[in-house]
């Protein structure tokens, strides 16, 4: 199996020296690009397996390239803020990211934050997979890893996917939001718990889930989620 390749997008070009160096060390192929126009360009040629981008980017914002990224192709993607302000992580969450890291960062973490979040791409494939309940016009198929709802196909992220399959396994159980990290997301995500709240909204808007009256996802006050029952 070849080295996963891994696109870095920075207009700073020691940022970019940085990454380059770090990641190559641990064997990975390594594209750069500067801007978010040429970061899709290289994106929709080489097809690379995790991008890790800045969200102030020249022209096309960080925002904007994920949300491009995430419209075109299947990948992973972790964001690089230097503000610390919530609004700018959740936005990345929402937006479809992976996880983000706030500037400075280590070279060590940033490593870990890679390794982590390929590493649950790597499970995108599961051939052990039973499909998914059929209930209130949903349909989960886990091996083809698709989801239709009242025969309209929905698009969801590997993250989100995850999630639904997860509680849908298992209706009527209750998830706390510190199980469905560990479950989705893995013990080595150094992220928090808002992180799932996020993505449970993303699903939601998805399925047109009306919170107050869910038909699929229910809140569980103080604890966490669970799928609700027929």
């Amino acid at each position: 199996m070849s080295e996963p390749t891994v696109l870095v997008v920075d207009d700073e070009a020691a940022i970019l020296e940085l990454v380059r160096f770090t990641l190559e060390r641990d064997g990975y192929r390594l594209l750069v690009a500067a801007d978010g126009w040429e970061a899709l360009e290289v994106a929709r040629r080489e097809h690379p397996d995790l991008v890790i981008l800045d969200v102030m980017l020249p022209g096309l914002t960080g925002l904007e390239l994920c949300r491009a990224l995430r419209a075109e192709m299947d990948l992973a993607v972790i964001m690089l803020t230097a503000r610390k302000e919530e609004s700018d992580r959740v936005a990345g969450l929402e937006l479809g990211a992976d996880d983000y890291v706030t500037k400075p960062f280590s070279p060590r973490e940033l490593a870990a934050r890679v390794k982590a979040v390929l590493r649950r791409s790597s499970r995108r494939e599961d051939p052990g997979a039973t499909p998914g309940p059929v209930r209130d016009g949903l349909l989960l198929d886990a091996e083809r890893r698709r989801v239709w709802l009242d025969g309209e196909e929905i698009e969801l992220t590997y993250t989100e996917f995850e999630l639904l399959k997860t509680l849908s396994g298992t209706p009527g159980r209750v998830f706390s939001r510190e199980d469905l990290l560990m479950r989705v997301w893995g013990t080595d995500f150094l992220g928090d718990s808002r992180t799932v709240d996020v993505h449970i909204r993303h699903v939601r808007e998805k399925l047109h889930e009306d919170t107050a009256r869910a038909r699929f996802i229910e809140t569980v006050r103080g604890v966490g989620y669970r799928f609700r029952e027929a």
